[in-house]
């Protein structure tokens, strides 16, 4: 077992990796079918590693918490990975994968869905877990699930999402494990401005026809025009809705952004600066496309697709907190790369020097 996740984390780093068996059996003394019956069918405790890895991420982000007092970040949002769409008479199409709505691209996109929740603390930010959605299940309801498993942090600590994720459930399932809300709403959500129940994007027109009703609040070097409403939601007895404009896009529909916190004692500053600490997920995205294979990996059983998740998540925290210090994934990727490289190219010098051990020389300068 060892040898063959050595085999697929060290393809990882090396140039030209697309996901493919290929890759596996190019660092490895095994055929690429050996490879892709670890991974589809391969009898090996992978709940296990998910389980010591998921440990090692809350033990980090916990105690960096504790260390320094700085809020935990629980941060959740989901992407595609892309696939094609196979032909109706294919003999073994990719399991568990359908059209899902990318917003990403404004139409249906075929693939997988993946759930991603990450923990970050004080600037170290890492993968907790991945999830595929198959539509057995529900993505609130697999949300819910990571928050119930998650243990209460030792400070004051926030749940970030998009206006995907914002429901009772999920608000209320944090709650209980010591986590406040801070996402985004749709604009179609209802209010009750002075016991009157008004649509959200309805208030704002109101309130946006003169400035007065605004404050000009700088976040990251931007400036936006915020209206602080605190009072009740459907489903929220108490809560802070932030209805906000660009400062050059004041009162235009289409630039309205509305956020959400549960945590009423927070200013304005805080909750936008706060709910900006949900980008990295965004980052982690990108990179696992770009650099992890997540949208070019071959495999064709969702077991198989679930563990190439699984180490997907292994290789991010090896890149962050595995190369003596924390550092940014981009950095330890980089890092891990060189090294790889480095001893590779010594091995080469020592074959050529001692004239011996032609087939592995071979093998690694082809």
């Amino acid at each position: 077992m060892i040898k063959h996740l050595m085999s697929i984390l060290i393809s990882i780093f090396i140039s030209g990796y697309h996901g493919k068996t290929t890759d596996f059996a190019k660092n490895s003394s095994c055929h690429r079918t050996t490879i892709a019956h670890f991974l589809n069918s391969g009898k090996w405790d992978d709940p296990l590693l998910s389980d010591t890895l998921k440990r090692s991420v809350i033990e980090i982000i916990y105690s960096e918490a504790a260390c320094t007092g700085k809020p935990v970040f629980c941060i959740v949002d989901d992407t595609i990975a892309s696939k094609t769409k196979p032909s109706s008479r294919a003999l073994h199409p990719i399991e568990d994968a359908y059209f899902h709505q990318s917003h990403l691209k404004g139409k249906q996109d075929y693939g997988h869905q993946a759930v991603a929740v990450m923990l970050s603390c004080n600037g170290i930010v890492l993968n907790y877990t991945f999830v595929m959605y198959n539509k057995s299940i529900s993505k609130i309801n697999i949300v819910e699930n990571i928050a119930k498993e998650l243990p209460v942090p030792p400070v004051m600590s926030y749940f970030l999402c998009d206006c995907w994720y914002t429901s009772e459930k999920i608000i209320n399932t944090f709650a209980a494990k010591g986590f406040h809300t801070i996402g985004a709403l749709k604009t179609n959500r209802m209010l009750y401005p002075f016991g009157f129940k008004k649509k959200l994007n309805e208030l704002a027109a109101l309130l946006s026809t003169t400035r007065s009703n605004f404050h000009l609040v700088t976040v990251k070097k931007q400036k936006y025009y915020v209206y602080r409403y605190e009072g009740k939601l459907n489903g929220i007895e108490n809560a802070v809705v932030l209805l906000s404009y660009p400062e050059k896009a004041f009162g235009n529909p289409k630039a309205l952004r509305a956020f959400l916190s549960t945590d009423v004692s927070l200013s304005v500053g805080e909750t936008l600066s706060y709910y900006t600490g949900r980008w990295p997920i965004e980052i982690f995205f990108r990179q696992c496309k770009d650099k992890l294979a997540l949208d070019s990996y071959q495999i064709r059983s969702a077991q198989g697709i679930r563990r190439y998740w699984l180490l997907m998540s292994m290789a991010h925290f090896m890149c962050v907190a595995g190369t003596g210090e924390f550092c940014s994934f981009e950095k330890g990727y980089h890092r891990i790369e060189s090294i790889i490289q480095t001893e590779k190219y010594q091995y080469l010098f020592q074959c050529v020097k001692e004239s011996n051990d032609f087939d592995a020389f071979m093998k690694l300068a082809g």
